[in-house]
């Protein structure tokens, strides 16, 4: 059974305006014990699938938000490598990204992402956005077991 920590998220984004963004978001909620941040595409993949042949260290998140806009492996090879493996294939994935192009939102939906949001420009809008994110996906939202 995959260990998966159900108040914990792993934010993947490399603009420390939006993470401090999301932070404020979260911080006045209860449902997020942990918000974890790393800041591109490999401390990602690393931190879900662990470094080499070291397994992870941490409990997998409930919810993974996914910017796709990274530094060494972008957000598509991410998610691709999320579904892909058997440990994470199940894991709630959130693309919150500042690409509206087409060919983004539908690579990430044909590789089974949960949801895609771009990113409102106005402060008070992405607040918004970042805390309806958080209450949907690790309150209302229903998840099978990870076995």
């Amino acid at each position: 059974m995959v260990n998966v920590d159900p108040t914990r998220i792993l934010l993947v984004e490399d603009d420390p305006n939006d993470v401090e963004l999301i932070q404020l978001a979260l911080e006045r909620y209860n449902f997020v014990n942990q918000l974890d941040v790393v800041t591109d595409g490999e401390q990602a993949l690393n931190y879900l699938h662990g470094r080499g042949e070291e397994p992870p260290i941490h409990p997998l998140p409930r919810l993974v938000l996914l910017d796709l806009k990274l530094p060494k492996v972008d957000g598509i090879q991410v998610l691709q490598a999320i579904r892909s493996h058997p440990r994470t294939q199940k894991l709630i994935v959130v693309v919150m990204t500042s690409s509206a192009e087409n060919q983004d939102l539908t690579g990430c939906y044909e590789l089974g992402v949960n949801s895609y949001i771009v990113k409102p420009l106005e402060f008070q809008q992405f607040i918004d956005v970042a805390r309806q994110i958080g209450l949907y996906w690790m309150l209302l939202n229903q998840v099978p077991s990870q076995e």
